[in-house]
């Protein structure tokens, strides 16, 4: 049976409304704004636990442009040490992210707080392409120890609402967007360009005819 942070992370990443609200009800009007965006870009959530299949984490969210196994996490501590079976766990992540070119993420939620609980970490793979290299710098890894075993600290994560509002912002089409007026921008330059040295030629002045000289040779 899934547990309870489970089934609100699924809700949320789902879009589902019901989910969204209960979730929101103590954040700020900006972190409101971010998770609502979700509602429009929704995900298919497929619970993945006791799948028996190793690296696959405990959700699957699925969209047409982007698809991220999450293994999900929770405590009253801010920071959550990886040992034993969680240990495995990771590295079965890392593994299969490299293995299917996929971004895994653990997702951390911090009992008793107020406001966005959740915070997003991505898992350190090499095969990344496409929509997810895009967005591999704008998520967080986990820290490591002093030791250099990776661990989860909720300070440094990525807030749930900046995660969503990543993920269902228009980046692609922005970039697209640039590029284009980018090559407008630089026409039109030309245009001007062109038309200036038009005009300058039509108001230079032309060379004064010298009369007498050219009736002195026609005399000869």
């Amino acid at each position: 049976m899934s547990s309870k942070y489970e089934r609100e992370l699924r809700q949320v990443l789902a879009g589902l409304s019901k989910g969204v609200d209960s979730i929101i009800k103590s954040c700020n009007e900006v972190e409101k704004a971010k998770m609502k965006l979700i509602e429009k870009r929704p995900f298919l959530v497929v619970r993945a636990a006791g799948s028996g299949i190793e690296g696959s984490g405990d959700l699957l969210a699925l969209r047409g442009d982007i698809c991220f196994p999450i293994e999900v996490k929770s405590s009253k501590d801010a920071k959550l040490y990886l040992s034993g079976r969680t240990v495995e766990q990771y590295n079965s992540l890392v593994y299969e992210g490299n293995r299917s070119c996929l971004m895994p993420l653990y997702a951390y939620r911090l009992k008793g707080i107020r406001g966005d609980s959740w915070r997003i970490f991505r898992v350190e793979t090499e095969t990344l392409h496409g929509q997810l290299r895009k967005l591999e710098s704008s998520i967080p890894s986990l820290p490591l120890t002093r030791n250099g075993k990776p661990y989860l600290n909720w300070e440094a994560g990525l807030p749930l609402n900046e995660f969503i509002a990543l993920v269902c912002s228009q980046a692609g089409q922005s970039d697209t967007g640039m590029r284009n007026i980018q090559v407008r921008s630089n026409t039109l330059s030309g245009y001007i360009v062109s038309e200036t040295v038009d005009r300058n030629l039509e108001i230079m002045p032309k060379p004064k005819r010298n009369i007498l000289a050219e009736l002195k040779r026609r005399k000869l």
